[in-house]
């Protein structure tokens, strides 16, 4: 099985700590989406499996025209064979999320919203600098659940400035009044090239407070613990059997397609990437030429991948498919790394082989590294 993600370049503004590749020209989605059109013939040898997810992301997907989606979505399935019942996931912003909206997406057959709320908080989503309002936050998953999703995702940010534990635990409870079955929740990360970034450079806005984004994120795993809610992945949080199979499928290294500018694509042995320049797509695939550079994926990076990935899930890493995958050396290396961080108990053990303990899942991305293999 496989993936298709596609990348939506455009937003109507644009977040202080968004670092995705996006304009806020959105005059230009027309011709994006005659290029991405194109795209979609000239990359329908990159797979050869049937295609068991299929993802908008962005960017701002709910900006697109129910026709601009129904047009992509046909030629993907004149190109692609798709599993029959397939996960079909759009990313939404609530101020798009109409009534009539989540009616026509459901029509065209995407079957999973993941609705950006990010926050309920007014003051939050002021110093965010997103487009849409607490009001239009609880209305988007009215309209979608009235529309007849059930299959719903919505995102929260946590450890921003001003954001108190007991704002966070209201959102929390927002959502789960509604019935929400899967929360992506991200700590605020400051990358370079930001407005966020600046701002904090020139001194006018608060660096992040690490000890709060700790304390928020044991906050969150054990107010969903309590619910009997599965923290499945570092960031994603769902109701049994309500997991996003799409980002699985990634944590799974399943191989994927990534369609339009930014976008990457996985076959296992190497990974490539469409240029994050929407003009200088729009020229490349006029010319029939797909804009991406590839790297290949020797043994040593599958390797590094799959313990960063392994231990950010729930099942953590298997010695037996790490033996199977790379070898009795890599096998025998990681046991060596684990065995200190399993007497701490950072690590715990599975019927496999270890999962990280729930005080050490704030820092899995350190934890992680610490195993990699390095290039000799």
């Amino acid at each position: 099985m496989s993936g298709i993600y596609i990348h939506i370049p455009f937003c109507k503004k644009a977040c202080h700590y968004c670092n995705f590749h996006f304009s806020t020209q959105t005059q230009y989605i027309d011709e994006f989406t005659s290029a991405l059109l194109l795209e979609i013939e000239l990359q329908e040898k990159y797979l050869d499996s049937k295609i068991e997810t299929l993802y908008f992301g962005g960017g701002t997907p709910s900006l697109l025209s129910k026709q601009a989606i129904q047009s992509i979505y046909n030629k993907l399935k004149d190109h692609f064979d798709f599993a029959p019942a397939f996960e079909f996931t759009l990313e939404a912003n609530p101020d798009d999320l109409s009534a009539q909206k989540a009616a026509d997406w459901l029509n065209i057959g995407v079957n999973r919203l993941s609705i950006g709320i990010q926050s309920f908080q007014s003051h939050s989503l002021a110093w965010m600098n997103r487009a849409h309002t607490t009001a239009q936050a609880h209305q988007s998953i009215k309209n979608a659940k009235a529309a007849g999703f059930s299959n719903i995702s919505t995102d929260l940010i946590y450890g921003t400035p001003h954001l108190t534990d007991q704002d966070l635990s209201k959102d929390l409870e927002i959502l789960l009044n509604y019935e929400i079955p899967h929360i992506s929740c991200y700590a605020l990360t400051v990358e370079e090239k930001t407005a966020l970034y600046a701002m904090i450079q020139k001194k006018t806005m608060e660096a992040v407070d690490t000890s709060q984004q700790a304390r928020q994120f044991n906050l969150i795993v054990d107010s969903l613990d309590q619910v009997g809610w599965e923290h499945y992945e570092i960031s994603n949080f769902s109701k049994p059997n309500q997991r996003s199979q799409h980002n699985s499928n990634y944590w799974n290294g399943v191989p994927y397609l990534g369609l339009g500018p930014a976008a990457h694509s996985y076959n296992i042995h190497s990974r490539q990437w469409n240029i994050a320049n929407n003009q200088l797509y729009f020229q490349s695939i006029k010319n029939k030429t797909v804009p991406a550079e590839m790297e290949p994926l020797p043994i040593p990076t599958q390797f590094n991948e799959y313990l960063m990935i392994s231990l950010r899930k729930i099942e953590g890493f298997s010695f037996e498919e790490i033996k199977n995958k790379f070898g009795e050396t890599y096998e025998n290396h990681t046991k060596t790394i684990a065995t200190p961080f399993a007497a701490d108990g950072k690590l715990i053990a599975t019927p496999t082989g270890y999962t990280l303990s729930k005080e050490a899942r704030f820092f899995a991305d350190g934890i992680a590294s610490e195993f990699f293999w390095l290039a000799d």
